[in-house]
């Protein structure tokens, strides 16, 4: 018997708040998904009012827990407080995923491109003490 093919990977970009982004952590460190950002860090360092991005990269299957279901693993645009933009992955549920309102605008999705391609990882913030301090850190 042959696997079914994967579905395409969803090619919309997600818009969320601070405290969905939380929720979504949250979920993922429960699931112990592959990728996620420990939720007390996210609480520490995103805007509280800021607006946050998922794209959709690809498809990620845990074959050695085949309990947990295939995740969508997504590039995460996280906004900082001070304005900065750091980028990160968040491995979902497909059902996490699908209700989360959607931009519907092509220059902000394309914004949001940009700012993917130019912002630095959270590890490479981190490493940087001047992008902790309010000064924004390029990796």
């Amino acid at each position: 018997m042959t696997a079914s093919p994967e579905p395409p990977v969803p090619r919309e970009v997600k818009r969320l708040d601070t405290a969905a982004l939380l929720a979504l952590e949250e979920r993922a460190l429960e699931l112990v998904l592959d990728q996620r950002l420990d939720p007390a860090w996210v609480e520490a360092h995103a805007a509280s009012d800021g607006t946050h991005y998922l794209w959709p990269a690809v498809w990620n299957n845990l074959p050695h827990r085949p309990e947990v279901p295939r995740q969508l693993r997504c590039e995460l645009l996280l906004a900082l407080r001070g304005g900065q933009h750091v980028m990160s992955l968040l491995d979902m549920l497909p059902e996490d995923f699908a209700p989360l309102p959607r931009v519907t605008s092509r220059d902000e999705g394309m914004r949001v491109s940009r700012l993917l391609d130019e912002s630095p990882t959270v590890g490479q913030w981190m490493s940087e003490p001047a992008s902790r301090n309010g000064v924004p850190g390029r990796g």
